[in-house]
C-alpha cells in the first residue's frame, strides 16, 4: 500500500457510503472538506437509528422517533448531495460504485461507514417471528408486535434471546421492562453457551444475572440449533416454545464488504491502516463497525466510530491539501452503559462498574445529546 503525500486533483470527488456514527460528523464538517478541496456526496438511507437509545425504545421508555436522525435533512443542511440508495459493488480500477438500481457513481476517493449485521448462518432472519438485532428497525418492529400481543392476549408471548453477550442481555432487560410497563409477567429465556454474563467485569455479571433472575428471566446454557413453527430446538436436545426469536448471535461487518474486493478480516471488516485507509487501496477509507485497524483489534461498538470521526475528517481533508495523514489510536478502555429497562443502568469501564439510576441518567444524557447534536 502507498500512502498519499500529495493532493489528488482538486476538487476531489469524495463518496461517503453509509451514514453511521463517523459519517454523521463528516457530513456536519462538509464545509471544512470543501475548503480543503474535497467535494463530498452521500449514498445512504434516508434515516439513521442511533443504537445508544435502542434499548430505551425497546423497553417502552422512549418513543421510536427519539432515536431517529433524519439523514436527508442533515445532508441538506450542510449542502451534501444525497442519494437514497444501497451500494452493491465497486470497480476500484474505474473508481465507480454500483448502486442497487444498476446505476453507477464515479469517485476519486470513497469512505465506508456502513455498520454491522448479525451472524445468521442458518438464514433465519427472514422467517416470521425472528428478529435480528440489526438493523435496529427490526427491534422497533418487535416492540410493536409485542405491544399488539400484550394488548389482545392474556398469555405473555414466549420470547427467546439467542446469544448471551452484552447485546443479548441488554435486549432481555429491555423486553422485561416493556412487560413491566404493561403490568404483565415476562416469558423470556436467554440461550447461550454459559448464559452467565461472564464478559462483565468483576462481580457485575452476577449483579446483572440476579437482576434478571428476580424479574423472571430464565437462562439456559446451550445453543439454538433448530427453528420451526413456534418451537426451537437446543443443542442439549430440549425443545421449548418460542413465539419470538431474537438473534443476538454475534456481529459481522455489513455484507457489502464481501463485494469490495478488499482485504478483510474473518468478520468481514475492511482491514485499514491507522490512518483509516484500506491496506489494499489508499483511496478507500473505512471507519466504525465495518473496519478493523491493523495492529489495534477491537470489538463492535459505536464509540470507536465516534472517536475515529475527527481523524477521518482530517485525513479526508488531506486528500485535497496534501498534508500528512495522522493515525487514529483506539482507546484501550471505554465507557459502556447498559439500560436495564427498570430505571437503572449498568456502567462498565475496564475493570470498574457501577449499577443504579445515576448510571442510566448518565447514559440518557450522553445518548440524547448525541442525537440532538446530529439533527439538522
Amino acid at each position: 500500500m502507498t500512502v498519499m503525500t500529495a493532493p489528488l486533483s482538486v476538487p476531489v470527488s469524495l463518496a461517503l457510503v453509509g451514514a453511521g456514527h463517523a459519517h454523521l460528523a463528516v457530513i456536519a464538517n462538509a464545509s471544512r472538506l470543501r475548503a480543503a478541496g474535497v467535494d463530498p456526496f452521500l449514498i445512504a438511507p434516508a434515516g439513521f437509528d442511533y443504537s445508544g437509545l435502542a434499548s430505551g425504545v425497546l423497553s417502552g421508555a422512549m418513543p421510536a422517533e427519539s432515536a431517529r436522525i433524519d439523514i436527508a435533512d442533515l445532508a441538506r443542511k450542510h449542502g451534501v448531495p444525497h442519494t437514497v440508495a444501497q451500494v452493491t459493488g465497486i470497480d476500484r480500477e474505474a473508481r465507480t460504485l454500483t448502486l442497487g438500481d444498476g446505476s453507477r457513481a464515479a469517485y476519486d476517493a470513497v469512505s465506508f461507514n456502513i455498520g454491522s449485521s448479525v451472524e445468521d448462518p442458518d438464514a433465519w432472519a427472514s422467517l416470521e417471528g425472528v428478529w435480528p438485532v440489526k438493523p435496529l428497525s427490526s427491534l422497533f418492529s418487535l416492540r410493536q408486535a409485542l405491544e399488539k400481543d400484550l394488548a389482545v392476549g392474556t398469555r405473555s408471548p414466549a420470547i427467546v434471546i439467542a446469544g448471551d453477550g452484552p447485546t443479548g442481555f441488554e435486549i432481555a432487560a429491555a423486553l422485561t421492562g416493556l412487560h413491566e410497563r404493561r403490568e404483565r409477567s415476562v416469558n423470556l429465556t436467554i440461550i447461550g453457551p454459559s448464559a452467565k454474563a461472564r464478559w462483565a467485569p468483576g462481580s457485575a455479571g452476577r449483579s446483572l444475572t440476579r437482576n434478571l433472575d428476580r424479574r423472571g428471566v430464565k437462562r439456559i446454557a446451550a445453543r439454538v440449533v433448530g427453528h420451526g413453527g413456534r418451537q426451537i430446538t437446543l443443542s442439549d436436545g430440549q425443545s421449548i416454545d418460542c413465539d419470538h426469536l431474537v438473534l443476538a448471535t454475534g456481529l459481522r461487518a455489513s455484507r457489502l464488504t464481501d463485494q469490495l474486493d478488499l482485504p478483510l478480516d474473518d468478520l468481514g471488516r475492511i482491514k485499514v491502516a491507522p490512518i483509516l485507509c484500506s491496506v489494499g487501496d489508499d483511496r478507500v477509507f473505512a471507519a466504525g463497525d465495518c473496519a478493523t485497524i491493523k495492529g489495534s483489534p477491537r470489538p463492535f461498538a459505536g464509540v470507536f466510530g465516534v472517536r475515529a470521526a475527527e481523524v477521518l475528517i482530517d485525513n479526508l481533508c488531506a486528500l485535497g491539501t496534501g498534508e500528512k495523514a495522522r493515525p487514529y489510536r483506539p482507546q484501550a478502555r471505554w465507557l459502556s452503559i447498559m439500560d436495564l429497562g427498570d430505571g437503572t443502568g449498568l456502567a462498565m469501564r475496564g475493570d470498574l462498574w457501577w449499577q443504579g439510576r445515576l448510571a442510566l441518567a448518565l447514559k440518557r444524557r450522553l445518548d440524547i445529546g448525541f442525537v440532538k447534536r446530529h439533527r439538522a
